[in-house]
């Protein structure tokens, strides 16, 4: 029987000392401290990234981590990390430079592996920043800053592909990267735009049902009620009129429906918490 892991896109700059929450979920998910996790840092310039989520995850108790430092195609190929690979329960991929990820490891056996095994064989993804944007079929490779929707304001690029259901933005608040998303879903409204706030992740189950995690918001953009787009006739650098699309923002145990495009609120605390909580100055 084939099952679906879960896909875990972070916004980048997630908590890892103090309460590593979303880290700590991504953990008990592969397994706890059985978990085999392999740790893939090529989006990342510095050389030190992969030892450092080593011990990141070793201080949650994780005793089975392999960093595969994959730096050229000819790496892809490789018969041991591809057998490291195979064997694992769960698969992070670090921030750095998502076209770094995407020319790497495109199109090698690298990236069917993880799209075979994520699909059928229950193996858990998450990626943060770089690694979150690359994660879906279409991925954001540059764009500007801005709220308002502008022609020549973001580049799309092939992603790995485990989901062809969302468009992923990552750092979404700090950054101001709104604009960037409705652009890029002003091409073509088919998916739903996924901007991640940092320390915030979305956890989408094999039903496709996306729950939030972390201490930030994910800003929902589903763009199936879009009535008109000028993305068609609009000048180079002009902004973009688009009209009827919905915005949620979700926050930490909401969820949303990426098949149904239906948004839940966070569920309400214990009726005993509420009274304490309504008490407090």
């Amino acid at each position: 029987m084939t099952h679906r892991g879960m896909i875990v896109p972070i916004g980048g700059a997630e908590e890892k000392m103090r309460d590593p929450a979303i880290l700590s979920r991504f953990v008990d998910l592969c397994g706890c401290q059985d978990a085999r996790i392999v740790v893939i840092p090529t989006a990342s310039s510095l050389k030190s990234t992969g030892r450092n989520y080593i011990t990141i995850l070793r201080r949650l108790g994780v005793k089975h981590i392999k960093v595969l430092p994959f730096e050229t195609r000819e790496d892809c190929l490789r018969a041991d990390w591809l057998a490291v690979l195979e064997a694992a329960d769960g698969v992070f991929l670090t921030g750095g430079n998502q076209l770094k990820l995407s020319t790497t490891l495109g199109g090698t056996p690298v990236t069917a592996m993880l799209r075979r095994r994520n699909a059928q064989e229950g193996l858990h993804v998450a990626g943060t920043s770089a690694g979150a944007a690359v994660l879906g079929e279409h991925m954001i490779a540059f764009g500007n800053e801005g709220s308002t929707p502008r022609a020549d304001m973001v580049t799309l690029a092939p992603g790995f592909g485990l989901t062809n259901l969302a468009i992923i933005d990552q750092h979404f608040r700090q950054r101001d990267r709104l604009g960037r998303l409705l652009t890029a879903l002003a091409y073509n409204p088919e998916p739903v735009g996924i901007g991640l706030d940092e320390d915030t992740a979305a956890f989408i189950d094999a039903d496709d049902v996306m729950t939030v995690a972390g201490s930030g918001a994910i800003t929902v953009v589903d763009p199936s009620t879009m009535t008109y787009s000028s993305m068609d006739s609009a000048k180079r650098h002009s902004p973009v009129c688009v009209l009827d699309i919905r915005v949620h923002v979700l926050v930490d145990g909401a969820r949303f429906d990426l098949r149904g495009r239906t948004a839940e609120p966070p569920p309400l605390p214990p009726r005993a918490t509420r009274r304490a909580q309504a008490r407090k100055p």
